[in-house]
């Protein structure tokens, strides 16, 4: 499916466009485009996470290859200078670019010859494989590579100045050290020789971060040295850039572990084979979407004060690649598509629990910062999502230890949110209904703010909300029977939620045939078109009645809906901005107001299914994401696009909750259509 010939390698709008993603399962990652140019500040070879998941550290930039074959040197490589200047440009001799599983390759024809190249990551290090293969030649070919490093935060840029770096020869490779208190870092090979130059490669220009505004759109890299080798016919070579003074060199075995890896994921995976129908052009493409879900799963000390090193069994869902860390939010909705949809329950429970150690006064953290910090609790979402997340966890798999387990933590949060919590987030005695929000904060999951600009702060009732908390205490009640608890706990949370039931009522704009986006602000109600109402319908528990929820998915799929999700605004509201770029300030203006979010395509598909009862109609909303694994972020999905057509993709190129709610909602409409088929079979055999 994810696989490119000249008509998109020689073309290198099409080809830096295009970007490829690899990660190890701590936080760490490779990325980079099909044309092999650098356009972010992100692109690299090696971004370790030296504070896992976080503390992400960019340290082997990238390396420019030459084969030197039949007496003619081919540049592999290229490179935008300032100036806009391109040289060289070897993505000319690409005649081929795939995926393999998650690994990229490349495929360059140098007159009779055939050169592989491939770019994985160890599972769990910081390390990185860079392997080429002779494929096919009439005569051995020689290949040099210059070793661009640095050692900067992935945020950042570098101006070299004076900076001098030690690099020091070592067996089979060299040692890297920025500066005293760093990490030292290691390249090295089994095979060919290397050489030191410690030379400064000046002025890379990165086109994208020209596009999103930045100001810092040069760069410098270091030339550690050059490492030289000579491949016979069918020959693999291999380097390996690492943290570890120890890793292993064998790129064969290596590249077998992560094979495995890739192997075991797919075969656990539930891929829709219960399905009556033979399988269509979809299943290629749930085949790397299970594959980029487990890119955005890594490790994450259980509990707050632990370190990875001491208690490793943890996990936690990094938001998007490549800029985000771990996301309560994001996590939460993201779990069942990422876990359960993928056939790894037991992941799913390592989340919820490592979570729930991280409540505070009722709370889940909105976000874990990069460097390590304190995590922030300034979200009002995050912790009505995990209520969504354990019942989803406990459909699965029927297995009552979690809900057990972590039934005090939820009874905690219900009481926290009952009598207040944090900015004002509490229940109005008066109808039931949950408010949240104070000037100057971001509560829900539309949060940009620009210095003390909050482009959308939602303060009051916000629709999707109170949907979440109509359907936790519904959750609660559920659990309080499950467990066998005394009978009037239930009746409590069934008493509290028909409160909010009633409540809800209050959202629905008779005039305008849809819900209020938000009641009781310091303007009064919020009667602006946004998609946040569609969970009000897709969630498990509705508070709307079925004339009303088939209202809001029509009138979301006229106003809101286009091939890759759901506006955020609609086109028509004085406000909508359709395009997505510019500085920080114009990209955070857009975000929520008209950008399309790839997440929600999720929520829609499964509100219509519900309407409707159509399965086919549901499955017609989700399909032309498929087609756009082959574009931005190759295998995986854009975080938004622009509101506007063509609906260009934007934001970060791989994108948790855009994988995980395409995954989810693929799954349950296809468990739905196998429910009806048991349902027909019998009276079509008879």
């Amino acid at each position: 499916m994810l696989d490119f010939g000249r008509e998109i390698c020689g073309h290198l709008p099409v080809a830096e466009r295009r970007e490829w993603l690899v990660t190890n399962g701590i936080g760490g990652f490779a990325m980079g485009t099909v044309a092999g140019l650098l356009t972010r500040r992100y692109h690299g070879l090696l971004v370790a996470a030296l504070k896992p998941p976080v503390g992400r550290t960019l340290l082997l930039t990238k390396l420019d290859e030459t084969a030197a074959y039949g007496g003619q040197n081919y540049p592999l490589f290229a490179n935008r200078w300032a100036g806009r200047v391109e040289e060289p440009n070897g993505f000319r001799y690409l005649e081929r670019f795939h995926l393999e599983g998650t690994t990229p390759v490349w495929t360059f024809a140098l007159g009779d010859t055939l050169l592989e190249k491939r770019v994985w990551m160890e599972w769990g290090e910081n390390t990185t494989y860079v392997q080429y293969r002779l494929r096919r030649a009439s005569r051995p070919l020689a290949l040099s590579a210059r070793m661009l490093v640095n050692y900067r935060d992935y945020h950042s840029t570098t101006v070299a100045g004076g900076w001098r770096m030690e690099v020091e020869p070592i067996p089979q490779g060299l040692r890297v050290l920025a500066y005293n208190e760093a990490v030292p870092f290691f390249l090295q090979s089994a095979s060919g020789s290397f050489s030191l130059v410690a030379d400064w490669y000046r002025n890379y220009f990165l086109s994208l971060e020209a596009y999103r505004g930045q100001h810092d759109v040069v760069e410098d890299h270091l030339c550690a040295g050059q490492w030289r080798v000579t491949l016979a016919p069918g020959e693999a070579v291999t380097l390996v850039a690492s943290t570890a003074a120890g890793a292993g060199l064998d790129g064969e075995t290596a590249y077998g572990r992560r094979q495995e890896h890739e192997r075991q994921l797919l075969a656990r995976a539930p891929l829709g084979q219960d399905t009556p129908a033979p399988q269509d052009e979809a299943e290629p493409a749930v085949r790397h979407l299970v594959l980029a879900a487990d890119q955005f799963i890594v490790r994450r000390a259980a509990h707050a004060n632990a370190s990875l090193a001491d208690d490793s069994d943890g996990r936690t869902v990094i938001a998007g690649y490549p800029w985000f860390s771990d996301w309560g939010r994001d996590t939460m909705i993201a779990l069942p598509g990422l876990t359960l949809a993928t056939g790894r329950p037991e992941v799913a429970a390592k989340i919820l629990r490592t979570f729930a150690h991280f409540v505070d006064q009722g709370m889940l953290p909105n976000r874990f910062p990069d460097a390590g910090e304190a995590p922030e609790y300034n979200t009002v979402d995050a912790t009505l999502w995990y209520f969504e997340a354990i019942r989803a966890c406990h459909a699965s798999t029927g297995d009552q230890t979690l809900v057990r387990d972590l039934f005090p933590v939820l009874r905690d949060v219900v009481e926290w949110h009952r009598r207040g919590t944090r900015y004002q987030i509490h229940v109005d005695p008066a109808d039931g209904l949950l408010y949240a929000g104070e000037p100057g904060v971001q509560l829900t999951w539309m949060d940009a703010k620009v210095g003390d600009w909050v482009v959308t702060p939602r303060i009051g009732k916000p629709v999707e909300i109170n949907a979440l908390w109509y359907n936790a205490l519904r959750v609660m009640a559920d659990f309080a029977r499950l467990l066998e608890r005394p009978d009037e706990e239930a009746t409590a949370y069934d008493q509290l939620a028909g409160r909010v039931e009633e409540g809800f009522a209050r959202f629905w704009n008779e005039a305008a045939g849809y819900c209020y986006d938000v009641l009781d602000g310091p303007d009064g109600h919020e009667a602006t078109l946004r998609p946040n109402q569609i969970l009000a319908v897709s969630l498990p528990y509705s508070p709307l009645p079925a004339g009303r929820q088939k209202a809001v998915v029509d009138t979301c799929a006229r106003h809101l809906l286009t091939s890759h999700g759901l506006r955020s605004l609609a086109a028509d509201h004085p406000d909508y901005i359709g395009i997505y770029g510019g500085n920080q300030r114009k990209r955070d203006a857009a975000y929520h107001q008209g950008t399309v979010w790839s997440w929600l395509i999720g929520p829609f598909a499964m509100a219509h299914l519900r309407v409707y009862g159509d399965p086919e109609a549901a499955q017609s909303y989700l399909r032309p994401l498929f087609h756009h694994l082959a574009d931005h972020g190759l295998g995986s999905v854009s975080e938004i696009f622009d509101g506007d057509p063509p609906f260009t993709p934007r934001g970060c190129p791989a994108q948790a909750w855009g994988v995980a709610e395409l995954l989810r909602a693929w799954e349950e409409v296809t468990k739905f259509i196998t429910s009806l088929s048991k349902i027909v079979k019998p009276y079509v055999n008879a």
